[in-house]
């Protein structure tokens, strides 16, 4: 994928794609340009075919502390019913976007995670973080629903409804170990080891049968809207195609001959 990023540090290597938000004297913020700039981003990786699995972190020792409060909430506050709608419409198009591409996303969560940074974690597939790491979904803090970026739909699948509302009611920060074990947090490592920790999963997912991952990932999203008999059809269908690729056929070839299958994505 041919892309130089202007608010961002975007590498890939093997397939994996690192994405650190890079402003770490001010723990990491969204402005409205960065906003944008990452779901055009996620957009386009729905058409990438060779960035497998993505790693979603910050620099420094933060994550991200949500819109930037000079860039982004001093001017919210100047702008009429239009504008802030076509603003509050552009953020949740950055969840969409990630939600959408087909490459599971890895967050790598130290230090602040707050806000839309907390929201940006919650939107990604995987999370891992540190025992230092402090996820606050902290609207209600500045006088706003919590209802934001999807979070009220997001939140309670990930960590139930009762505890999502208390989080998102009170707007306080849920550390490292209780998000692990709300399961907020797929794992919690080191601060020096997160980002090696995010990568290897990451690496390990992009060895593996891609189109598949990509096909779970459609089916975990698109089925929160359905019913359990739609979705089991909705799941034949997905697997009877999964079941049509070379990928698949390798497996059992490799099977057969008692070798570990070489999955190509296809």
């Amino acid at each position: 994928m041919q892309y130089t990023p202007k608010h961002f540090l975007f590498e890939v290597d093997g397939g994996v794609a690192t994405l650190t938000l890079n402003r770490p004297e001010r723990k990491n913020p969204l402005t409205f340009e960065s906003y944008a700039e990452l779901r055009d981003l996620f957009r386009a990786l729905a058409y990438d075919n060779e960035i497998k699995a993505v790693v979603l972190t910050g620099a420094g020792e933060n994550f991200c502390s949500g819109g930037d409060v000079h860039d982004i909430i001093g001017p919210l506050t100047k702008l009429d019913m239009p504008g802030l709608l076509a603003f509050t419409r552009m953020t949740g198009d950055l969840v969409k976007a990630m939600r959408a591409c087909p490459q599971p996303l890895i967050a790598a969560v130290d230090g602040v995670c707050a806000g839309a940074g907390a929201i940006l974690a919650l939107a990604s597939d995987i999370r891992i973080g540190t025992a230092r790491s402090k996820t606050a979904f902290l609207f209600t803090r500045v006088g706003l629903a919590g209802a934001d970026m999807g979070a009220c739909s997001l939140l309670p699948r990930v960590i139930g409804q009762g505890r999502a509302a208390e989080l998102l009611y009170t707007g306080r920060s849920m550390s490292g170990a209780e998000a692990e074990r709300w399961g907020f947090f797929n794992s919690v490592q080191e601060p020096e080891a997160l980002l090696d920790a995010a990568r290897d999963y990451a690496q390990a997912l992009a060895s593996g049968p891609t189109f598949a991952h990509g096909m779970t990932k459609k089916m975990l999203q698109q089925e929160w809207n359905m019913g359990v008999d739609e979705a089991i059809e909705a799941e034949a269908q997905a697997q009877a195609i999964c079941m049509a690729t070379q990928d698949f056929h390798r497996a059992y070839h490799a099977f057969v001959a008692k070798q570990k299958p070489q999955f190509e994505g296809n």
